[in-house]
């Protein structure tokens, strides 16, 4: 409204409140009329600024309101003519609509190195004997385990892993993953005396995979192999500070150079996710179902025999819900994997056997995620190298072993989320990894806790009671003993 208008505003109200009656018309009330006058234009204008600046102005009051008097001066309402009306009401331009494309901006693709993780964990280890063979006469067994060099006659803290993980996506269908262990020992460098914390690769693969969705994979180079299910898990991700012999015998070290095909269907996948953000100890996404080849001659060994292993696994986790109420968010999975190779053992007197000796083996792995309470189990059975005394030579015999164990799951506590378990394992048959390829019989209990007093901290304090025998063919006998095992865990 121009100044000209609002002028006219004011001397059209300034009239009508000229015909009020006698009782209002002193010196007094009329400045107080002129003074709310004055306040109702200032109104007006502060409306008339606030449509303009509003998408779309909305009506005003229609001509003939009522225009109350003030409450303090007891004035009766001055109702304005239809002529009064028009000359307040402010002039309203309605807006055409105007219809405006907005583009939002694509997001700018990731550069190589913004794909890329770098993470780790160190285990250090405390092995204390409370009783047994610690020690024992030429040719007789002591008390040694294939898992842990710090089980020994003189021995204190050890570094068991320092492992750094490299690993990140190439492109939206190809990623790659890097660790090497800084805590690799080599024995032989002066009179048998070990040396530790050297550099060896672990893993080293690329995945390829077939699918937008990535449910379908190819990995090609070195990496786990499919058979066992505590053998794809992670050492960091184990309850147990050790895997058991008769599982981990099938692959020593867990890996092995080849090809693998892994396929994860929604359903699986989404399921394992909930498993993880609610921290359960999972073994990885591997796949539900795993298909391999592989030289099958170990970690960091070349191929000697022109063979290859093959591997099969599978593992599929179902939800029982549906049980009732106490089975709410349970989760029990169950799997099995075969295995068949040939294998050329190394040899004490050096270098690697003339003969390949056949490897085959089946088992079975079963859990229930602890919610608080769980349980696992694996087993297998078949035939591999082994050492045999009578004949002094290596021959394939039968073999069979696993583990049973129980553990509960406590979230909070004041030293924070633990871990209780107990695991009881056996194995009877040779370990293909070690020179010789001798015979392991082992019975062993473990009673343990985990605690996590923060994320990056995990602090494991075990019992074991071992009955094994030292894997090592000049040894015979049974060595027996007691430990408490301790390791702290740190990751990064």
């Amino acid at each position: 409204m121009t100044r000209q208008g609002w002028i006219a505003a004011g001397t059209l109200m300034l009239g009508g409140a000229a015909a009020l009656p006698a009782q209002a018309q002193t010196v007094q009330d009329l400045q107080r009329q002129i003074d709310e006058l004055k306040a109702t234009i200032a109104e007006l204008k502060a409306a008339q600024a606030g449509r303009a600046s509003a998408p779309a102005a909305a009506p005003i009051a229609p001509a003939g309101t009522a225009v109350a008097a003030s409450p303090t001066t007891g004035a009766p309402a001055v109702a304005p003519t239809a002529t009064q009306s028009a000359a307040i009401q402010p002039a309203v331009t309605r807006p055409t609509t105007t219809q405006v494309a907005v583009v939002a901006d694509k997001p700018k693709p990731a550069h190589w190195y913004e794909r890329i993780t770098l993470r780790g964990y160190t285990q250090m280890r405390l092995n204390e004997f409370l009783s047994g063979d610690r020690t024992a006469p030429a040719g007789v067994s002591r008390l040694r385990s294939v898992h842990d060099g710090g089980i020994g006659e003189d021995s204190n803290f050890t570094l068991r892993r320092v492992r750094l993980i490299l690993q990140g996506d190439i492109s939206d269908r190809v990623s790659f993953y890097l660790q090497p262990d800084f805590a690799t020992n080599v024995s032989n460098q002066s009179g048998g005396e070990r040396r530790e914390g050297f550099l060896q690769l672990r893993d080293a693969y690329v995945d390829a995979f077939l699918d937008p969705d990535r449910r379908f994979r190819l990995r090609f180079g070195q990496s786990k192999v499919p058979f066992g299910w505590e053998n794809l898990q992670s050492s960091s991700n184990r309850l147990t500070l050790d895997r058991s012999d008769g599982i981990n015998s099938a692959v020593p070290s867990e890996r092995d150079l080849g090809i693998v095909a892994y396929y994860t269907p929604s359903r699986v996948e989404k399921i394992w996710d909930r498993l993880t953000d609610d921290g359960q100890k999972l073994f990885g996404n591997y796949g539900a179902f795993g298909l391999a080849v592989y030289n099958g001659q170990g970690t960091n060994r070349a191929e000697t025999n022109d063979g290859l292993m093959t591997v099969a696994m599978a593992t599929w986790p179902i939800e029982l819900d549906g049980l009732g109420a106490g089975w709410t968010g349970q989760v029990f999975e169950f799997g099995a994997a075969a295995l068949r190779n040939q294998v050329k053992p190394e040899l004490r007197a050096g270098g690697v056997s003339a003969v390949s000796f056949r490897d085959e083996r089946v088992g079975f792995h079963a859990m229930l995620y602890p919610q608080p309470i769980g349980f696992q189990a694996e087993w297998n059975w078949g035939r591999g190298p082994e050492f045999d005394r009578d004949l002094r030579a290596i021959t394939t015999k039968r073999l069979n072993g696993g583990y049973i164990q129980t553990m509960a799951r406590v979230r909070q506590s004041p030293l924070g989320p633990f871990m209780p378990y107990a695991r009881w394992q056996r194995y009877r048959g040779g370990w293909k990894a070690l020179p010789n390829a001798p015979r392991l019989d082992t019975d062993e209990w473990e009673l343990g806790i985990e605690f996590q007093p923060t994320p990056p901290l995990e602090l494991t304090i075990a019992y074991a009671r071992m009955d094994r025998t030292e894997a090592d063919e000049r040894r015979i006998g049974q060595a027996e003993g007691s430990l408490i095992r301790t390791q702290l865990q740190w990751n990064y």
